[in-house]
């Protein structure tokens, strides 16, 4: 009987372990968001089962208005009936209509390849966020300005951060608050006493004019019974504050590079209370808030640093009680409208513009993660080079703040400065920060506890603390790093026999990282910090390996469709601040408006994107037809000659990129098209490509296959973007490697070139010359950087040489243009996992995947010893895929494991199809494994989901 027993429960566990298990229930790309601003909002969730070839053949949502509802299985505002289809995301809600504030709670289960059912999923929520204008009845409120317009350059104007609050009394016990806010500028919220919320430097960096976001906090559970008090702290961010690199140039009004969208931040917010009666009541902010300047921030510049006297706090000023007969009313915003002063813009330009009160056009929820502090960094070494001046090596470059935690006397200042590097004699390197301050301030308090603080209203891109004015010698934990950036799910992980190789990867990643701090910036630490376009669309197919980025590019990317100018092209960075009307283009900046949408749309199979955008491209492609020289780019006349921009002394001319460009955004153009069933203008877009190929083959092709345009950048640009015929691929390759090998081996592109460069080698059938590029250790190669001790990816590379210091290997380097945290040349990231590991998606969404590994050739690199395994995952968004290749003499091994409700294509290297093995077995008797074919030394095979292991003989 126990046997039988035990025999039935083995029986049982294994089909549970194969059974279809949804998991991971998203809505617009979140967690159980409090704020979904569409009305028809996506769902998305994850299958699971160990079995092989498991897939999903339908689903049932359920969506009810109460979780006893959904736990009753009544789905009283959506029942999708059961749907046969195998998609798990983008699943597009299509109940009953949806209010603001609506309440959403939702479960789902699928039937696998049997039609089996699977268990109802765990419940998750979404609420509605306020969709009509009418929803609103705060007011924006501001202070009492006194201080004229800033109109010296030479000094710094950082005024303090403001203080707003007001008491209340909630009529009923409360069933649920939801308190949403935004600011002209950056805000804190505190309810009795205590922070709301993780997220730092809310509502976001938008064109405030345009469009202002909003927060929603469930505050529930800070609220009691009787008097409550609600609190906010307001500074300029990047409304009024200084902003990239308007000082430096003379920009904004006065060229002072401060007051871009205004001159006075201005906070509007409201509690939203629901009685446990089903009444509800709005505590907004009007007339009866109080405001003050006294508190302890003294300045609160998100780029220039923070003071902070704790003398000054003001214990209980977010409680009920407090004392708030010394604090001031508020002012309605609206009192500061028309406040006019010369604007100097990017052109040279002076205008007179109004930065009084300007209400924001758009009021919305906030789609993407915020930024978070996502860890903790402890110092590695403390130093000193001089006296009472103390150096804290964190050990990694990151953009963030840090924890101060001291004890001393009241009014000890203790200053703390920010820098990437050190010089040779120990000292902070801060001349790559231009006129970012980049500097901290804290004056003790003297509590005899000791003190813990840390700024809130900017941040740093930093690896060194210098520390000076503190009472004593310093402890291990005087100084922490915390780690700031949008927080997005980091999705990937990267090993292989070369440890250089795995450093730098850890460096691509920490470079993204400092970067996604609420748009895709060039850098985080000098006076700049834009969302430059070139940057992004080189490094966007990398960014989706390495984390979950659909909801962070789908929120900048409604900032790039308000840049863009009104005849068609896109600006150089997004938002764009310092140019109003007609700015000036860059051919392959401008592009991003096309390549970062495809490629969240390539990764995530998001439609509904490119369908949004869809008239903001078309304006930009009608621009390019009209600029286009018979079916040829343009050196464009107004425009910004970047180029390949930082290329080793091998420039490539303008209108030789801008053709490149033209035909990749063109066929980007006709794919996205095609995918949202706009037939006839995939077809027009297909036929302008062909002949943009046609015209570029004709004016820059040679005979023999060789370009009239003889750069590295040239050939590798031409390649990748398929303008190139398939036909001349071969020979164009041989040039390019060629070119290579005459500079000792060694590449000489820049920002467009590198990029593409690896794959164009691959493609072209010169893989090993790109493995060993890859693997360099000399000038120029990311290894060179990592054996420099880079700890994240440098804009140029040589920004820093053990041998040369700041003025690089060939010595004429500008140490005040050197960013250390830059990660235009981590796109090779694209290339490590689409074609060295060998995992990409054959259509949008990785439902469909492509796996070819390329293992180079042992012995092929006479500099480093090739790299011989690779170890990878990718959560992508139908679940994890993990791949282990190795290869040693004679043997190629491969593991897989694909995600349920997935199939892949396989490319194996073998040198016959019979070599070739699984878990073992012959081919033929491999379960779940399905023989297409055998071409160029590849065993082709279709694989459906769970994990394999592939042995194969290969050509030693």
């Amino acid at each position: 009987m126990r046997t039988r027993i035990l025999l039935t429960l083995l029986a049982s566990a294994s089909w549970l372990s194969a059974a279809l298990v949804p998991i991971h229930l998203r809505c617009e790309y979140l967690e159980n968001p409090v704020a979904v601003e569409t009305t028809l909002p996506r769902l998305s969730w994850e299958v699971t089962s160990a079995a092989r070839g498991q897939s999903q053949t339908a689903y049932r949502v359920l969506v009810a208005s109460s979780a006893r509802k959904l736990a009753q299985d009544i789905g009283d505002l959506w029942d999708s009936g059961k749907v046969a289809s195998g998609r798990t995301s983008q699943i597009e809600y299509r109940g009953q209509a949806l209010r603001s504030r609506q309440e959403a709670y939702w479960k789902v289960k699928v039937w696998d390849k049997d039609d089996q059912p699977s268990a109802w999923s765990q419940p998750a929520q979404w609420t509605m966020a306020l969709l009509e204008p009418s929803d609103w009845q705060a007011e924006w409120i501001t202070f009492n300005q006194k201080a004229p317009f800033h109109t010296n350059r030479a000094e710094l104007y950082l005024p303090p951060a403001r203080y707003y609050r007001r008491e209340f009394v909630p009529a009923k016990p409360v069933r649920r608050a939801l308190w949403r806010a935004t600011a002209l500028g950056i805000y804190e919220l505190q309810v009795n006493g205590r922070k709301v919320g993780d997220a730092y430097f809310t509502p976001g960096w938008t064109d405030y004019r345009q469009r202002v976001y909003y927060q929603t906090y469930d505050v529930t559970h800070l609220l009691k019974p009787g008097p409550n008090a609600l609190g906010a702290i307001v500074a300029e961010g990047w409304y009024s504050g200084y902003l990239a690199y308007g000082l430096l140039v003379g920009l904004g009004p006065h060229k002072t590079g401060r007051d871009i969208y205004g001159r006075t931040p201005a906070l509007m917010a409201q509690l939203e209370l629901e009685y446990r009666d089903g009444s509800r009541e709005i505590v907004p902010t009007d007339g009866s808030w109080k405001t003050t300047s006294l508190g302890p921030e003294r300045e609160a510049d998100i780029l220039m640093g923070e003071v902070y006297d704790a003398r000054l706090e003001m214990p209980g000023w977010s409680r009920a009680g407090f004392d708030d007969r010394q604090w001031e009313p508020v002012l309605p915003a609206a009192i500061y409208s028309h406040q006019m002063a010369p604007f100097f813009d990017n052109e040279g330009r002076v205008r007179m513009m109004d930065f009084g009160f300007i209400r924001p056009a758009k009021l919305e929820a906030y789609p993407a993660p915020p930024v978070r502090v996502t860890q903790e960094i402890k110092p590695l070494r403390i130093t000193s080079p001089t006296n009472n001046v103390y150096i804290f090596n964190l050990g990694q470059n990151f953009a963030g703040i840090v924890r101060l935690k001291v004890k001393g006397p009241a009014g000890t200042k203790i200053t703390l400065r920010y820098g990437e590097m050190l010089y040779p004699d120990g000292r902070l390197m801060t001349e790559n920060l231009r006129k970012a301050r980049a500097t901290d301030t804290y004056i003790l308090k003297g509590d005899p506890k000791g003190e813990v603080w840390s700024p809130r209203f900017t941040f740093h891109g930093f690896q060194y603390v210098e520390v000076t004015g503190l009472p004593g010698k310093p402890e291990p934990d005087t100084i922490t790093g915390l780690v700031l950036h949008s927080d997005v799910p980091l999705k990937s992980s990267f090993q292989c026999s070369d440890p250089v190789i795995n450093r730098l990867f850890q460096n691509i990643v920490w470079t993204q990282r400092a970067n996604f701090l609420e748009l895709p910036t060039d850098c985080p630490q000098r006076d700049e910090r834009e969302g430059w376009m070139g940057d992004a669309q080189i490094y966007a197919r990398s960014a989706t390996y390495n984390a979950d980025v659909a909801a962070f590019y789908s929120k900048w990317l409604r900032e790039v469709v308000e840049a863009q100018f009104d005849y068609g092209p896109y600006p150089d960075y997004c938002p764009y601040p310092f140019m109003v009307g007609r700015g000036g283009v860059a051919t392959g900046w401008t592009d991003a408006g096309i390549i970062v949408p495809y490629t969240v749309w390539k990764v995530y199979g998001d439609t509904r994107l490119i369908d949004r955008m869809w008239p903001s491209m078309t304006r930009f492609m009608q621009w390019r037809r009209k600029v286009a020289k018979d079916y040829l780019g343009i050196a464009h006349p107004d425009g910004n000659g970047y180029g390949d921009w930082l290329n080793l002394n091998e420039p490539t001319p303008l209108d030789y990129l801008d053709t490149i460009y033209f035909g990749y955004t063109t066929r980007l153009m006709a794919e996205m098209a095609a995918a949202l069933g706009r037939s006839e203008e995939a077809a027009d877009y297909q036929d302008l490509f062909q002949k943009i190929r046609k015209a570029f083959t004709t004016k820059y092709v040679k005979p023999d296959g060789t370009f009239t345009v003889d750069t590295q950048t040239a050939y590798a640009t031409a390649i990748y973007s398929g303008v190139l015929p398939e036909e001349l691929r071969e020979k164009a390759g041989a040039r390019l490697a060629q070119k290579i090998k005459e500079r000792d081996h060694r590449m000489a592109t820049g920002f467009l070139g590198t990029q593409p460069l690896l794959p164009a080698l691959t493609a072209s059938g010169h893989h090993d010359l790109a493995v060993r590029l890859f693997q360099s250790r000399r000038f120029p190669s990311w290894g060179f950087e990592v054996e420099q001790g880079a700890t994240t990816i440098w804009e140029r590379w040589d920004s820093y040489t053990k041998e040369f210091g700041f003025n690089g290997a060939a010595g004429n380097q500008n140490a005040s243009m050197n960013s250390f945290a830059h990660y235009a040349f981590g796109a090779v990231c694209e290339w490590m996992f689409v074609t060295l590991a060998g995992v990409d998606t054959a259509r949008d969404g990785f439902r469909q995947l492509v796996l070819k590994p390329h293992p180079p050739t042992p012995g092929s690199n006479p500099e480093n010893p090739p790299i011989s395994w690779v170890k990878v995952a990718y959560d992508s968004i139908n679940g994890p895929i993990k791949v282990h290749w190795q290869r040693n003499s004679g043997v190629f091994d491969y593991a897989v494991t694909l995600p349920a409700n997935t199939t892949a294509t396989l490319y194996l290297p073998a040198s016959r199809l019979e070599a070739v093995f699984e878990d073992g077995k012959p081919l033929a008797k491999a379960r779940g494994v399905k023989i297409l074919g055998f071409e160029n030394q590849r065993a082709i095979l279709e694989l459906g989901s769970g994990s394999y292991r592939f042995t194969s003989l290969v050509t030693p």
